[in-house]
């Protein structure tokens, strides 16, 4: 009986993967890559398989999704994508929120913002809203004031006061970390941070608010909002064994959103 019970469970097994759906998900580098790693994992008994598929910077994941090269993907905030669908005409949707990620203010040369000099050279993402997204994070601080109605993003144009004269220096995201020898402050996303070695938690000089709205989401081409992989891939993400993982590899520089 017992031998008839485990020739039963491996077929039905053999069965299961035989039935698995694949997917290929997008992903950036760093905690969002990781995270996926852990959610491949609680998928696969449920039916999906994830391949992951991580890029180096955060235009070509939506290129990607919309042109069929991959199914899904988890690496960027909701303004972000609204801003992507707007200048390229994307036809993406959101299905599920993920994490939040806190910028922070990384430097070289300084340990205490109440250090920065006059003149400062600051280094932020080149993107219009985490560039936005790292001048709000200097107004929040009282070192520059944006115009009015400028929204989640303000771009260095909108920069009406300036009292420490602050020079702006715009790059790729993922170059942000390499700028620090040649910048005073770099305002760097989390999982670029985290990708070249920085503890967001110990190494910022200053971090975004809990606050932020800056929520991260998964993205899949609309039209695929209830096909039953999307349902499963949610259900794997916001599994509990996902959310220890967060809470026991990143100890509150990464939070989770559901």
């Amino acid at each position: 009986m017992l031998r008839i019970l485990t020739l039963t469970s491996v077929l039905a097994l053999s069965a299961a993967a035989a039935m698995a759906e694949e997917i290929k998900v997008g992903v950036s580098p760093g905690e969002h890559a990781e995270i996926m790693e852990e959610v491949k994992k609680v998928a696969e008994p449920l039916g999906l398989d994830i391949d992951i598929v991580e890029f180096s910077d955060y235009v070509v994941p939506n290129q990607a999704l919309a042109d069929g090269d991959i199914q899904a993907n988890s690496f960027q905030h909701k303004p972000y994508l609204d801003n992507q669908i707007k200048d390229r005409g994307f036809d993406l949707v959101p299905v599920a929120d993920t994490i939040t990620t806190p910028m922070g203010i990384y430097s070289d040369k300084i340990k205490d913002m109440k250090d920065l000099a006059d003149g400062a050279k600051v280094a932020i993402p080149n993107d219009p809203t985490n560039g936005g997204r790292a001048l709000l994070l200097l107004q929040d601080l009282g070192l520059i004031k944006l115009a009015d109605g400028t929204g989640l993003v303000p771009s260095t144009l909108d920069v009406v006061e300036n009292p420490k004269k602050l020079s702006f220096l715009e790059l790729d995201a993922a170059q942000l970390p390499r700028s620090l020898a040649d910048t005073d402050i770099a305002i760097i996303n989390t999982n670029y941070a985290i990708a070249s070695g920085l503890n967001p938690k110990t190494d910022s000089i200053a971090m975004e608010k809990a606050d932020s709205p800056y929520v991260n989401i998964i993205v899949v081409r609309k039209g695929d909002e209830d096909q039953p992989w999307v349902k499963t891939l949610i259900k794997a993400y916001h599994s509990d064994e996902v959310k220890k993982f967060i809470q026991d590899s990143y100890h509150g520089t990464v939070l989770t959103a559901w």
